[in-house]
This record gives C-alpha cells, structure tokens and sequence, in this order.
C-alpha cells in the first residue's frame, strides 16, 4: 500500500476543489518503490518505457533530443500536469505515467484527470507495482477535487485493457484520432 503524504489541507482541511496539489507533496512509497514527480534526470528512462513496453531498455542509450527537452519542460512547468515515476532508488525508474487535470462545462463545471503514458518495465510486471501506481494516481485526482478519471489505451494492448478493467475503469466510449 502506497504511504499517502499529501498536504494535510488536502485531506479535508479546507482545500478547495480543483485547487492544485503542491508537487512537493508527491512522495510516496509502495514494496519499497517511491512514487514522485519525474525530473529531467528522468526522461532518458520515461522515453525508454515508453519506447518499447515489451523490453528493457538500457536508459543510457537513448537520444534525449530537443523535442523531448521542450516537451518534458511543458509537463514539468505546467500546473494541470504531472509526470509521476516509480523510483526503485538511486534514480532506478520502474515505471512511469503522466496526470492531467481538465477543467471543463460537462459535468457541471467539474475537472476530469486523464492518465496517459502508464508504463511499467518489462521485467518488473506482475508485482502490483502498475496497481498501486494508477490506484496512487486516481487518489491524487480524487484528492484535488476531480469528479471522474478516465484514460485511453492502444486497442491493441489487450493485457492493459484486463488490467484497467480489474481497477474498475469501464469501457464507456469509442475514441477517436486524427494525426498530422
């Protein structure tokens, strides 16, 4: 079980919803994994999960171009969003995924999480880490005040998919995409 160390104000002091969650109070841990936000030291292993699902890739050996710089800052700078990584210790990253708080009209002006990016290492699957890392996450959207989490995954990611299920998420709509 993850080691909540929200602000105390968060947890029913008098936060108002939708206010933001101070970063510094990200911290957690779970079967000896922290759970924090991501820093620039960490991108050569988010791209690495991200790159590949199926294997391990040596973080060493990954192009950090400027593409990815200017990305990682947006994330990292910007108050709606968060880059949370499973840190095994030493700056060993596990696992990854990307929080964004949407304000919106639908549901009455209340603000939606999206969960994008969730990665686990290959070689650490099937310990409950992924588990705790989205059950952590949709805790924190919960905390700030969000009315509803929701996510997208490739359709063909079809152990994801039971994966998500198991937590309770609910296929509920068709999504759609244009690239350019």
């Amino acid at each position: 079980m993850i080691a909540s160390t929200l602000a105390p104000e968060v947890q029913g002091n008098g936060q108002h919803a939708n206010a933001p969650l101070d970063r510094a109070q990200v911290p957690g841990m779970l079967c000896g994994v922290m759970i924090r936000t991501a820093t620039r030291r960490d991108l050569p292993a988010i791209i690495a999960l991200l790159a590949d699902e199926d294997s391990v890739i040596d973080p060493r050996t990954v192009e950090v171009d400027e593409a990815y710089e200017r990305a990682f800052k947006a994330v990292d700078t910007d108050e709606r969003n968060e880059m949370l990584v499973l840190d095994e210790g030493g700056g060993t990253v596990l696992g990854c995924l990307q929080l964004t708080y949407i304000p919106g009209l639908g549901r009455h002006g209340q603000e939606r999480a999206l969960i994008e990016a969730v990665r686990v290492r290959a070689d650490r699957r099937g310990a409950g880490l992924g588990r705790e890392l989205l059950t952590w996450a949709i805790e924190r959207a919960r905390a700030r005040g969000c009315t509803l989490v929701q996510l997208t995954s490739n359709k063909q990611r079809t152990e994801a998919h039971r994966f998500y299920d198991s937590l309770g998420f609910v296929r509920s709509h068709d999504g759609f995409k244009l690239s350019f």
